[in-house]
């Protein structure tokens, strides 16, 4: 058998996976049979039923979705152990690429928490109107969030069952080097261009935040948080490092840089999650919660200022920079 199968985070984590696939299995087959039975306007001894079936299909749905956060982040620090079983790697980002089916997984579940967090704000306004105003949207929702749950446990299961422990994998300096000379950033952009766009954006976004321009607020902080990556992985993270040759997104989770990186990517992708999930409830449904913008704020501040904060305490204490 795959000696990765028989690691005991991944055993814990598969069967954590495929546990809450079985609840939300259930919670889908009851859903949808509310869903199509389901009348606003009946006052009969069904749709009393129904809607107790439709508190608890909500009360599992709200147990496994909050869980699936957690799992995300154990999944990380599994793929990171994993790395002392695979010949080359020296974190996270080589296991990740041990198969074509890594980087779809990763990319899978950071959708699948961004989908997790719009479906925490529909429910939220859903609950608080009197005749459940927002159900369907919910329960469609969640309809096409179980589809890409469906996607997920697949990819689960075949990523880890198909990791060669012989085979050799690239490390991080070979997936995130120079790559033989080409430019890695977008745009053809060079690293102060780069961080002028870095602070820019993050200027941007709070500002159309705070003004209520939601599609410029939604364009915007899409692009920055694909030049927070580049401007996180190329400059920032060097810092962290304090090496200039070692540029890596996965290092900074491990013990020695005191799992710095969990704190970083979280901030920038909860304050992400929260503000889009915000903004498109204030286009789908016309409701929106001021205290979430302050949070976004916050955790986005929370995210530039670390990154600077790692340069500046480097400056101070060697005066040069990297």
């Amino acid at each position: 058998m795959n000696e990765v199968l028989l690691s005991n985070q991944i055993i814990v984590f598969l069967l954590s996976e495929s546990t809450l696939f079985i609840l939300l299995l259930v919670a889908f087959v009851v859903s949808l049979k509310v869903l199509v039975k389901w009348d606003f306007e009946s006052f009969m001894p069904f749709q009393f039923a129904l809607e107790r079936q439709a508190y608890l299909v909500s009360t599992i749905i709200l147990f496994v979705f909050v869980m699936k956060f957690i799992l995300v982040v154990y999944f990380i620090f599994s793929i990171d152990a994993l790395s002392l079983l695979l010949p080359g790697a020296m974190c996270g980002a080589g296991v990740i690429k041990a198969n074509v089916y890594g980087s779809y997984l990763l990319v899978l579940k950071l959708s699948i928490l961004f989908l997790l967090t719009l479906w925490f704000y529909i429910h939220y306004y859903d609950m608080r109107t009197k005749n459940h105003q927002w159900f369907k949207h919910k329960s469609w929702l969640f309809s096409l969030i179980f589809v890409f749950i469906v996607l997920e446990l697949g990819l689960d299961f075949s990523y880890f069952s198909n990791i060669d422990t012989h085979l050799p994998v690239s490390c991080c300096s070979a997936l995130f080097g120079q790559l033989e000379g080409a430019n890695p950033l977008p745009f053809g952009l060079s690293v102060s261009l780069l961080l002028v766009l870095f602070y820019l954006l993050y200027i941007l976004v709070i500002l159309s935040l705070k003004s209520g321009y939601t599609l410029l607020y939604i364009l915007t902080n899409i692009l920055f948080v694909y030049i927070a990556y580049y401007a996180v992985v190329y400059f920032f993270g060097t810092y962290v490092y304090q090496l200039p040759t070692h540029k890596c997104p996965f290092c900074m989770l491990q013990a020695e840089y005191a799992y710095v990186g969990y704190l970083l990517w979280a901030s920038l992708f909860m304050g992400t999650y929260i503000g889009l999930s915000d903004a498109i409830s204030t286009l789908w449904l016309g409701k929106t919660d001021p205290k979430s913008k302050n949070i976004v704020v916050w955790l986005l501040s929370l995210f530039v200022l670390l990154c600077t904060a790692y340069v500046a305490v480097y400056y101070l204490r060697n005066g040069v920079l990297l």
